[in-house]
């Protein structure tokens, strides 16, 4: 009789590259069962998913559109990750840099679009950073657990902002609850004409190439990559922990502040309760499928904005309701984080 074991060690080298492809695979026969319900045959569910978007040039680019504030928001929980700092904020610093952006885009009319657009993207930056320093000298200074404060105070910038857009930010004329509108001369010029894909994205994959240099090319870098693969190494190593995450954690929070200075210059203008809709935990997806590499974290927030379209054709050619595509990208978190712990460990017969 054969027997098999589960132990610790290193899986293959050749074996890395695949783990993504194998928590999508999984994903989609798991969910499945879920089309299946909803009366609807899977595969031609999955044919619009992937490939209907690439049918037509504004599908095309609305991925772009999709991707763009996932790449900042995935890029953001990278430099975090891979530092050992799990930030699960980076929902509360998107709004904390859209917050900033709505406050800057209404005082800089006038200004030339360069020192206007200069001007909120640093303040977005500053005003994540900001959010981001409360759970991590909460963290470096009393060992609270990151988790848990990052998490909570998602929900406190929620309801600071559901505060202000409900009192003095509430429209006088619609009585809508959204801030005023941001001077035009702050607004992101658009990349493609009559198109909703803007300078954010241009943002967005700057922002890519930048960690990539700082985790690859820089001392900054090898002590952030330390302090991730292990922290007691790493400080007998002479790495500084407490200074080395903290770093980690406000340039986190910057980069996701970045996706909110997007969504209010390129999208909606102004800023609404619904902005960002989960995009700071679909981060987490993002960040985690692309096993922690920039790159990767860009690649599979292409992919996401991918499903994000194709969910809406989906739902107009099947009857699917739209809300799937969230069934689809929760579950592939899950999958993910199962398939990626095969990174350590195999299965050898006894």
């Amino acid at each position: 009789m054969l027997k098999f074991r589960i132990e610790r060690a290193p899986s293959p080298v050749w074996m890395r590259p695949l783990l993504p492809l194998l928590a999508v695979l999984i994903t989609f026969v798991v969910t499945s069962v879920f089309i299946l319900l909803a009366n609807a045959n899977p595969l031609t569910a999955y044919y619009y998913y992937l490939t209907s978007p690439f049918t037509n040039r504004v599908s095309m680019i609305e991925i772009l559109v999709k991707a763009t504030p996932l790449i900042l928001t995935g890029a953001s929980v990278t430099i975090a990750f891979a530092s050992g700092y799990w930030n699960i904020g980076a929902e509360g610093q998107l709004y904390a840099g859209a917050l900033a952006a709505a406050w800057i885009g209404t005082v800089v009319g006038g200004w030339h679009p360069v020192l206007a657009i200069l001007a909120m993207l640093l303040g977005g930056f500053l005003a994540g950073m900001v959010w981001a320093s409360i759970p991590a000298l909460l963290k470096v200074k009393l060992a609270v657990d990151e988790v848990v404060t990052t998490l909570l105070l998602n929900s406190v910038i929620v309801f600071i902002i559901s505060a202000l857009l409900n009192g003095p930010w509430r429209d006088p004329v619609s009585g809508w609850p959204q801030s005023p509108t941001i001077a035009d001369s702050a607004v992101f010029p658009k990349l493609i004409p009559r198109s909703r894909l803007h300078l954010g994205f241009v943002v967005a994959v700057v922002m890519v190439l930048l960690i990539w240099f700082i985790l690859s090319k820089t001392p900054l870098g090898l002590r952030m990559r330390a302090s991730g693969l292990g922290q007691e190494a790493a400080r007998f190593m002479g790495v500084n922990i407490q200074r080395t995450m903290l770093i980690a954690a406000l340039l986190s929070g910057g980069i996701a502040g970045l996706a909110g200075v997007g969504e209010v210059a390129g999208i909606h203008f102004h800023l609404i309760d619904a902005l960002s809709n989960g995009l700071g935990y679909t981060g987490i997806i993002a960040a985690t499928l692309g096993g922690l590499n920039p790159f990767g974290a860009g690649v599979a927030a292409i992919f996401l904005g991918l499903l994000d379209t194709g969910a809406q054709s989906v739902s107009r050619s099947l009857g699917v309701p739209i809300f799937l595509g969230n069934v689809v990208q929760s579950t592939l978190l899950l999958v993910t984080l199962g398939v990626f712990m095969l990174q350590n460990y195999r299965i050898r017969r006894v």
